[in-house]
C-alpha cells in the first residue's frame, strides 16, 4: 500500500508542476550524456550497481521521458525515463542540490474488451478505421500471419478480437496483447488463442512463427528476462531485459537468426556488443563478448547458427557470460519465449487448462460477434480512462 501512494503521489506532482515537458528520447543519447547535458552529475551513472548501469543501455530512441522544472525552468526537479512498459527511472533533485537515482513502476490503466468488425478492405484497414488504433491493427495482423493468407478474405466476412491495452496519461502505452481472435472466412471460423506468451490454434497446435536458435552450446542460464520484480531484501524494483547464460571465456557465440548486423562496438555497461537485425521487426543483441569473431562488423550478413563473437566479461560484467537480448519493434521480450527446436503442440494438464481458457474466450469472440458489438475508438477510451490528464501541460 504505500508503494501503491508513493507511485499516485508522483504521478500527482507530475500533473500539477508549473512546467512539464514531454518529449521523445533522441536517437543516439546515451544516458551519460543526458546527465551531462542537464548539469546533473555523471557520478550519478558511476555510483551505480552493474545491473542498474546495464539497464541504462536499454533506453530507447523515440521513448517519451518527462521531466519536472521549477517555475522559473530553470532548474530539473524530477525526471521520468521509460525502459520498458512495466519500469522507469526516477531522477529527483534533493534539497542539498544533488539527484537520487530509483527504478519505480509505471503507473498505467489496464483495458479489455471484445469487438467485431465485417471486413470492407482488409483487416488492418478495417480496424483501424473502426478504432484510430493502428497498433492494435498490427499487432492483430502479425499474430494471424504465419496461419492465414488474408487475401483469400471478401467483403462481408467477419473478425472478432479480445485483446488488452495500457493507456498512460491519455496515450497508449505499450503493444495491446491480443488474448483470442477469430476470423471468419464464408462462414467457417479460424482462431487463435494466447497462452503462456504463444499462439495456439482451437486444437492446442502452435502457430508457426519466427524460430530462433540458442545463441550458445552446452552453457547454464544464471539469470532470467523480466520486465519487472520487486527485491524483497533489496527493498527496490530491478529489470533485466535479456537471458544471461554463464559459460568460460572464449566460448563461441552463435546468431540465433539469418540477419544483418547493425552494430559491433563497444557499449557502456554492456561491454563489447553485437547487435543483428532480423525479418519481423526482431533484433538480437550479445553482450559482455571477449571478443568479435574476424569480419564481423556493421553491415556484415550473417546465417543462423554462425559464430559471431565470444562468451567474456567486457563492460560491468562479474564474471563471464552472455548477456542475449530479444526485441520486437524496439520493445525487449522474453527470448525463451522465442527460441524454440520445433512446432510445439500443448499435452497432459496443460492442454486442458489450455482448452478451458480457450472455451472461456471463444465465447467472448463469439457473443462479440453474435451482439455485433463495436469497438470504442482510441480517443474516446484514452479521455473516458484518463479525464484529469487533458488538462496536464506537457510541452514538447
Amino acid at each position: 500500500m504505500p508503494r501503491l501512494f508513493f507511485l499516485i503521489t508522483l504521478f500527482a506532482l507530475f500533473l500539477q508542476a508549473s512546467v512539464v515537458e514531454r518529449k521523445p528520447w533522441p536517437q543516439g543519447e546515451s544516458f551519460l550524456h543526458f546527465l551531462e547535458q542537464n548539469s546533473i552529475p555523471q557520478s550519478l551513472y558511476w555510483d551505480l550497481d552493474k545491473e542498474d548501469k546495464e539497464l541504462c543501455e536499454e533506453i530507447r530512441a523515440g521513448v517519451p521521458y518527462y521531466t519536472m522544472y521549477d517555475d522559473n525552468r530553470s532548474t530539473i526537479e524530477q525526471v521520468l525515463i521509460p525502459l520498458n512498459e512495466e519500469l522507469q527511472i526516477h531522477l529527483k533533485r534533493k534539497k542539498d542540490g544533488s539527484y537520487s537515482f530509483e527504478m519505480v513502476p509505471i503507473a498505467y490503466r489496464e483495458y479489455s474488451e471484445a469487438f467485431s468488425i465485417s471486413i470492407e478492405r482488409s483487416p488492418y484497414q478495417d480496424i483501424i478505421k473502426a478504432t484510430n488504433n493502428t497498433p492494435l491493427a498490427y499487432a492483430f495482423v502479425d499474430a494471424f500471419k504465419n496461419s492465414f493468407d488474408f487475401t483469400r478474405l471478401r467483403k462481408g466476412d467477419k473478425v472478432a478480437i479480445l485483446y488488452r491495452e495500457k493507456i498512460r496519461l491519455g496515450r497508449i502505452h505499450g503493444t495491446p496483447v491480443i488474448e483470442a481472435a477469430m476470423i471468419e472466412r464464408r462462414k467457417k471460423p479460424y482462431y487463435l488463442f494466447r497462452f503462456n506468451d504463444r499462439y495456439y490454434d482451437s486444437r492446442g497446435r502452435e502457430v508457426e512463427g519466427f524460430v530462433f536458435r540458442k545463441p550458445v552450446n552446452r552453457v547454464r542460464i544464471t539469470s532470467r528476462f523480466t520486465l519487472r520484480r520487486y527485491h524483497p531484501v533489496l527493498k527496490r524494483y530491478r529489470a533485466h531485459l535479456g537471458v544471461d547464460f554463464g559459460g568460460r571465456t572464449g566460448t563461441p557465440v552463435m546468431a540465433a537468426a539469418d540477419g544483418r548486423v547493425t552494430y559491433a562496438g563497444r557499449l557502456g555497461g554492456y561491454g563489447n556488443v553485437i547487435k543483428v537485425r532480423h525479418r519481423d521487426g526482431f533484433l538480437t543483441l550479445y553482450a559482455h563478448l571477449h571478443k568479435f569473431r574476424r569480419g564481423i562488423r556493421r553491415g556484415k550478413y550473417v546465417k543462423k547458427g554462425q559464430v559471431i563473437g565470444y562468451i567474456g566479461s567486457t563492460g560491468m560484467s562479474t564474471g563471464p557470460h552472455l548477456h542475449f537480448g530479444l526485441y520486437k519493434n524496439g520493445r525487449p521480450v522474453n527470448p525463451l519465449g522465442v527460441i524454440r527446436i520445433a512446432k510445439k503442440t500443448i499435452y497432459g494438464k496443460e492442454r486442458k487448462r489450455f482448452l478451458r481458457i480457450a472455451k472461456e474466450r471463444k465465447e467472448s469472440l463469439h457473443e462479440a460477434v453474435e451482439n455485433g458489438k463495436t469497438p470504442r475508438k482510441m480517443e474516446d477510451l484514452s479521455q473516458a480512462m484518463v479525464p484529469m490528464e487533458r488538462e496536464t501541460r506537457i510541452g514538447g
